[in-house]
């Protein structure tokens, strides 16, 4: 495994970090879920990535009993706020209340006493920014998390974030977690370039494109059974936007350049995205072991500038690439 620096803090992080999404506490049983954390723990992995949202709860849960025994201090524990969690309210967005009331659920259910890195999952446009800035910056000051960093925020949003916590003395932010892979590039205009000026790093999420990008969607073939295609409940609303024989063909081009590098397809989506400087961690999920064990032979590979360019040549018009892509919900959910 290798480790980057998170921007620039002086957090290292494993450049393949485990994230549960859409798998721990909903689509895998228990066992499943712990068999996967321990294959990432056994094959380096550090960094684990979670959300007070993902699966009501009980993804946190989840993870907190499968890393429960782990030294605390060989881990990177990631969580986040924004989304509800309760029927009321005030269970959502960025207020005051709701943080304070969510690192507290966080903490009790991931079983510790801190997060290394506690994340704003999107911008809220209901609440002052200096609001959220002084709550977050009052959970650092209390011990509850190290770090505070971002998710989906447009890159105004996060120098503005920036302005105002160097008016006030507040920490910066040190990361961003948007959605990067070779079929979306919506950060690599506005975003990546203040983030590198700025020493924010990103933590990307979907490098493989809802599992597009590993080539198991063949153009004019039935849906593979089994895939988050097929599960209404497991993302299947993301997924469609490339399932049309355009993107799955030009995808499935792909193959050859991935087998002249000895690498899977998957592997290939995710030593893509690391080829990013502004890149910290690329975050893998897994309903197997196995799954695991195969993507983080992505990590430390390198490609060359002409291998970039065949694959920009390979999939041409169907990358999006507009940044007006990043939004956050205009009122909270």
């Amino acid at each position: 495994m290798e480790f980057r620096r998170l921007g620039r803090s002086g957090l290292k992080i494993s450049e393949i970090a485990y994230g549960n999404w859409l798998t721990h506490g909903s689509q895998v049983e228990e066992d499943a879920a712990f068999a996967c954390v321990q294959a990432a723990l056994d094959e380096g992995i550090t960094t684990f990535d979670t959300a007070d949202v993902y699966a009501g709860t009980r993804a946190e849960d989840v993870l907190g009993r499968a890393l429960k025994g782990q030294r605390r201090e060989g881990l990177e524990i990631f969580t986040k706020v924004y989304w509800p969690t309760g029927p009321g309210v005030n269970d959502r967005g960025l207020s005051r209340k709701h943080i304070f009331e969510s690192i507290h659920g966080s903490l009790r259910r991931l079983q510790t006493d801190y997060v290394d890195l506690y994340q704003a999952h999107r911008f809220d446009y209901e609440t002052p920014l200096e609001e959220t800035l002084k709550t977050f910056e009052d959970v650092v000051r209390q011990g509850k998390a190290l770090y505070i960093g971002v998710s989906e925020w447009r890159a105004e949003e996060i120098a503005r974030a920036l302005e105002i916590a160097g008016q006030m003395g507040f920490d910066r932010i040190v990361s961003n977690q948007p959605q990067y892979s070779m079929l979306w590039r919506v950060i690599e205009s506005e975003v990546v370039p203040l983030c590198e000026k700025e020493g924010i790093g990103q933590i990307v999420w979907s490098p493989i494109a809802q599992g597009v990008l590993s080539g198991k969607y063949k153009p004019g073939q039935p849906l593979p059974a089994g895939t988050r295609a097929t599960d209404e409940k497991g993302g299947a609303d993301m997924v469609r936007r490339y399932l049309n024989d355009d993107t799955l063909t030009r995808v499935q081009n792909l193959q050859p350049i991935a087998d002249e590098l000895g690498l899977t397809m998957a592997q290939l989506a995710i030593t893509w995205v690391l080829q990013n400087p502004n890149v910290s961690a690329a975050i893998v999920g897994a309903s197997r072991p196995e799954q695991v064990r195969d993507n983080v032979k992505a990590a430390g590979v390198k490609l060359d500038a002409e291998v970039l360019t065949r694959i920009d040549d390979v999939l041409g018009p169907i990358v999006e690439r507009d940044p007006a892509r990043t939004v956050s919900p205009p009122q909270r959910p």
